[in-house]
C-alpha cells in the first residue's frame, strides 16, 4: 500500500481550496501586496462623497490596459465558491464593469489586499454534523442611495456551514424598510423550496427513507415583516401597493415548509474557520446588513 499523501480531490470536489486563490493573486501580482483586514473602505453619507458612487462627467473611464473585467470575473468565482463574505462588496463594484474609473479599481484593489490577509479563510464542513437547513434573510435599506435601491441578502446553513448564498440589488425600489425585508424574504423563500427539492432527492437516491422534512426555519430580524407574513396579504394604507405574489413565504408557512423566526443577531457562524491558524485559534462570522448590505466578517470567537 502506496502512502499518496494528503487528499485533494474527492468525488470532483476540490479539497484544498487555497490553490485557486492564490492564483488569483499571482495573475493580478497582488501576491506581495499588503493584507488588509476588511475588504471595502468606510462609505460616506454623502452620496458626493461616496467612493462607490457612479462616474462623473471629469473622470477618466479606464481603458482595456486594466484588467477590471477580469479581476471581477475571478474574483465572482471565488465568492460563488468558498468566499461568501466578498459577495456584497463585489456585487457593488460589479456594477461599473462597463465604465470603471480608478475608485472602482482601487475598490477590487482593496478586495485583493482583503484575501491576500486572509488566504486561510474558507467554507469549514465538519464531520458528523447536524443536518438540518437553516436560512437567513436580510436588507440592506437604501444601500445604493444614488438610484434609490435596497440590497438583498440571505444565506442557507446546513450542518452549521453555508451552502447558499446571494447578494444583489433589489430591482424595484422599495417604498420603506418593511417592504425591501419583504422583497429580500421573498428570494430567500424561493431559494429555500429549491434547497429542499435538492436535499429530498438526493436522500432518496442514496435510499434514505424519511418522513416529511419538517419547516426549515428561516430567520428575518424585521418585527413588522415577520407579523405581516403570518397574517398574509393584508390590503391596509401602507401595504396596499405591495405586490401580493411577494407573501409567497406566507403560503409556504401554511404548508409547513418554512417557518420565519425573529433574530436580532442573524448569524453568528456559517462555517467559516480558519484552516491553518496555528495558534488554535477559532474563528466565526456575523452577518449584518445596516449600511452595508449583506457582509459576513470574520472576528475572533471569544466564548
Amino acid at each position: 500500500m502506496k502512502d499518496l499523501g494528503k487528499t485533494k480531490i474527492c468525488l470532483g470536489l476540490q479539497i484544498e481550496h487555497l490553490k485557486y486563490g492564490i492564483l488569483v493573486l499571482k495573475k493580478f501580482y497582488m501576491d506581495k501586496s499588503h493584507p488588509l483586514s476588511t475588504p471595502m473602505v468606510v462609505r460616506s453619507l454623502d452620496v458626493e462623497e461616496d467612493p462607490f458612487r457612479p462616474p462623473t462627467a471629469d473622470e477618466d473611464i479606464l481603458g482595456p490596459e486594466v484588467p477590471y473585467l477580469s479581476a471581477i470575473g475571478a474574483l465572482m468565482f471565488l465568492a460563488g465558491h468558498t468566499r461568501p463574505d466578498i459577495s456584497f462588496y463585489l456585487n457593488l463594484l460589479a456594477r461599473y464593469s462597463s465604465c470603471p474609473t480608478k475608485r472602482h479599481w482601487n475598490g477590487v484593489k482593496q478586495i485583493f489586499r482583503y484575501l491576500q490577509g486572509t488566504k486561510d479563510l474558507g467554507l469549514y464542513f465538519a464531520n458528523p454534523s447536524k443536518g438540518s437547513l437553516y436560512g437567513f434573510a436580510d436588507t440592506g435599506y437604501l444601500s445604493d442611495p444614488h438610484i434609490g435601491r435596497s440590497q438583498t441578502g440571505y444565506v442557507f446553513t446546513m450542518g452549521g456551514t453555508a451552502i447558499s448564498w446571494r447578494s444583489t440589488k433589489q430591482t424595484m425600489t422599495a417604498t420603506s424598510s418593511n417592504h425591501a425585508e419583504i422583497l429580500a424574504i421573498h428570494e430567500a423563500s424561493r431559494e429555500c423550496v429549491w434547497l429542499r427539492n435538492v436535499i429530498q432527492h438526493i436522500r432518496g437516491s442514496c435510499g434514505i427513507i424519511s418522513d416529511k422534512e419538517p419547516p426549515t426555519v428561516l430567520y428575518e430580524d424585521n418585527a413588522a415583516c415577520i407579523t405581516q407574513l403570518k397574517e398574509g396579504y393584508i390590503k391596509g394604507d401602507r401595504t396596499k401597493h405591495i405586490l401580493p405574489k411577494f407573501f409567497f413565504t406566507h403560503d409556504l408557512q401554511k404548508s409547513g415548509d418554512i417557518s420565519v423566526a425573529s433574530s436580532f443577531r442573524l448569524i453568528r457562524d456559517i462555517g467559516m474557520r480558519r484552516l491553518k491558524d496555528l495558534k488554535g485559534r477559532k474563528y466565526a462570522l456575523h452577518s449584518f446588513s445596516h449600511d452595508h448590505g449583506f457582509i459576513p466578517l470574520g472576528f475572533p470567537d471569544k466564548s
